[in-house]
């Protein structure tokens, strides 16, 4: 089992999101301006519904936190929903007419019922708001070792921005994504994804796209070879995978990996001696195709992953679906949702990246306080800087 692991709980319309972290070291400060920030963000973007003009998502700690800091203890969150109404039959009825591409038709079976109301309020993307929570809370850890995170939106169906992002210019780029209604690089992107999404709702339609995460200041050996659960780009891969509605994940070059010979493919090494208390400790390369990430741990350049967003299964003009009383062929059943969310996807995957990054460093340098924590980490770095040791 992980030592650094959380698990969430609640439904969408149920009363509050409830997420349990176990493994924080004490003393960890908790900047709640970037947690609370961060859901914010997730509320955001051009092309979503009702919902996120209901809700003001903000973190409550129940225990585990005290005067700002992580004890040791298991700590407990929870973020309230103001539409709170499962029990409501009127405004939250039973569903019986599935949604292709939704947890509708499966969940119902596997709990042999025909009502999809249980299933998809937990299946519900509301969830994420629980880990974009998590995900926040691992940032304040990493950002005491330098190390920060950085997402934005690709594309969204064919509007694409090309911005390259690099250790150079990230934090310029900061202002110029939250600038953007739907988080992307550039203002010809932004207009043309806020032209796709227009058409879309026009069309009673939903669209998909790709979102980036970029990962700075990791040192190399974070993850491991040992042991294929122990890899970092496959626990990556897993978080990413397990956020609703995504249905791919690449690392660094991709799948453009399989359509490039090696020799133009992998990154060449180098050693900088100028760069030597830098994270990569003076090993430098010419390119990222590997996207920070060789046998499963981070090799000292910046981890990059992109994640594909499907469009929403639940549309306004519905799809073809048959009555799970009746078997008798229907439209889909309509329940309040987004046009687009691929804006708050990139924040989600953002956060499930970071977390998964801590684990993993937690896991390498682990102590039962930020004090302790922060000595193993400084003593790993001094070891590697004088390779070879006597």
């Amino acid at each position: 089992m992980f030592r650094l692991n959380y698990q969430t709980a609640g439904e969408s319309h149920g009363p509050a999101l409830i997420t349990t972290i176990t493994g924080l070291p004490a003393g960890l400060a908790l900047d709640m301006d970037l947690i609370n920030g961060e859901l914010a963000r997730r509320q955001g973007g051009y092309g979503r519904g009702g919902r996120m003009k209901i809700e003001t998502d903000a973190i409550s700690f129940l225990c585990g936190v005290r005067l700002g800091k992580t004890i040791g203890a298991p700590l407990v969150f929870q973020i309230p929903n103001r539409d709170s109404r499962l029990d409501d039959l009127e405004r939250t009825p039973p569903v019986h007419r599935p949604r292709p591409g939704h947890a509708d038709l499966a969940g119902s079976i596997k709990w042999l019922t025909t009502d999809c109301r249980e299933t998809l309020e937990r299946a519900s993307a509301r969830e994420t708001a629980s880990r974009v929570g998590a995900g926040a809370i691992a940032r304040c850890l990493l950002r005491e070792f330098g190390i920060e995170v950085f997402g934005f939106v690709r594309q969204i169906e064919s509007a694409r921005t090309d911005v390259e992002v690099t250790e150079a210019n990230w934090r310029s780029l900061i202002d110029v994504r939250d600038a953007s209604d739907t988080y992307t690089l550039d203002d010809n992107a932004t207009e043309g994804q806020r032209k796709a999404i227009r058409k879309a709702k026009e069309d009673k339609d939903t669209v998909g796209g790709h979102v980036e995460c970029h990962v700075f200041g990791l040192p190399p050996g974070i993850g491991s070879s040992m042991d294929w659960t122990t890899k970092l780009d496959a626990r990556i891969a897993y978080a990413v995978m397990g956020i609703q509605a995504f249905k791919a994940v690449q690392i660094g070059a991709g799948t453009r990996a399989g359509e490039t010979r090696g020799s133009a493919l992998h990154d060449p090494i180098h050693y900088d001696a100028a760069k030597k208390n830098e994270p990569s400790i003076g090993f430098v390369r010419t390119s990222n195709n590997a996207g920070g990430l060789e046998g499963g741990m981070t090799n000292g350049q910046p981890v990059v992953v992109t994640g594909t967003m499907k469009p929403i299964s639940t549309l306004l003009q519905g799809l073809p679906s048959v009555d799970l009383n009746t078997k008798q062929a229907e439209r889909s059943q309509y329940e309040r949702s987004d046009v687009c969310a691929v804006s708050a996807a990139g924040v989600v995957m953002e956060n499930v990246v970071a977390f998964e990054i801590a684990r993993c460093f937690i896991d390498k340098f682990g102590g039962d306080s930020m004090i302790e924590t922060q000595s193993n980490f400084d003593g790993y770095m001094n070891l590697a800087r004088q390779l070879p040791l006597a």
